[in-house]
């Protein structure tokens, strides 16, 4: 059994180098909580999909423990596996067959699935993706959203506790992403932790409680949403004097401290902006303004990774 507070996806070293050497996921410590939407980023090449790929059992890695659902993988990966449903690297159909025959085709294939409940539960993953009405249509004649969403309907026919979507908006236009984003909350809605990797920081900005950031292979960063954004707060002071309140942050400790014109900026630390006021106005700066500006989370991004996002 699951225990309830078991994280949906742990792993402790988890490492993949290739046989030409090259280490593309670098001991990472991986933790996805139990009904979260949790946000995988980062560039291409970052080690996403390996380490997906790696989670699902798909490839094995070179060193280090994971676990799905809470149970050992791989000595655990028929138990938890059909509990898991996953899109990784885009949905691959029959062209020339409908959205419903597709789908009976992939349910026929799982040994565990029962044959008597095959067209309830293919209607129901149709309707959960808003496909219900264009089941019999072929697939050929799908939208790029529609496509998306039929692979989407494939890890929905049976029930599960967790969803892995690898870049399941890439290439779709603004509204095939918006029926994504939304077929993502529903999901969620239901309970069901659903684990997205993506190089979209403003789906994931509307989507995700969770984010974990990756980097040439290596975890940089994963927790709450929230507090990616206000992680290394910083100080902006306005003031005539900028060399003696540069000089009055530096002596307070503040790291980063920099000016430009009548402004001085510095990370803020852990000391409150009152307090920081106070002494700067017992040193005798004239303090024009203070203020703790909330720095935009594409540039908390940018930090961690060192390249940029696409933040369509």
């Amino acid at each position: 059994m699951l225990a309830p507070y078991s994280p949906a996806l742990a792993s402790s070293g988890l490492t993949k180098q290739f046989r030409g050497g090259q280490l593309a996921v670098d001991g990472i410590d991986l933790a996805v909580p139990a009904g979260s939407v949790y946000g995988f980023l980062g560039p291409n090449g970052s080690g996403k999909t390996t380490t997906i790929r790696m989670l699902l059992g798909l490839i094995r890695p070179t060193a280090g423990s994971y676990s799905v659902l809470g149970l050992d993988m791989p000595d655990r990966q028929a138990d938890a596996l059909p509990l898991v449903g996953s899109l990784v690297e885009g949905p691959a159909f029959y062209p020339h067959l409908s959205g419903r025959d597709n789908l009976a085709r992939l349910d026929a294939a799982d040994r565990t699935a029962s044959r008597a409940t095959m067209r309830a539960r293919i209607d129901q993953a149709l309707d959960r993706v808003g496909l219900l009405a264009a089941a019999d249509k072929r697939y050929k004649a799908y939208s790029l959203g529609m496509k998306q969403r039929l692979g989407i309907a494939t890890s929905l026919l049976r029930p599960r506790r967790l969803v892995v979507l690898d870049e399941p908006t890439n290439g779709l236009d603004p509204q095939g992403t918006r029926e994504v984003r939304s077929l993502i909350r529903q999901i969620a809605a239901d309970g069901t932790t659903v684990f997205v990797s993506s190089h979209l920081l403003a789906e994931v900005e509307q989507i995700c409680t969770h984010v974990g950031v990756m980097r040439t292979g290596k975890l940089v960063f994963s927790g709450p949403l929230g507090e990616l954004h206000g992680q290394a707060r910083r100080l902006l002071v306005r003031t005539s004097e900028p060399d003696l309140a540069a000089r009055v942050l530096t002596g307070l400790g503040l790291a980063g401290v920099s000016s430009s014109g009548r402004e001085v900026t510095a990370d803020l630390g852990d000391l409150l902006p009152e307090v920081i006021n106070e002494k700067l106005v017992r040193a005798g700066v004239p303090v024009a303004g203070l203020e703790t500006p909330q720095r935009s989370l594409e540039d908390e991004f940018v930090e961690l990774t060192g390249e940029g996002f696409d933040v369509r």
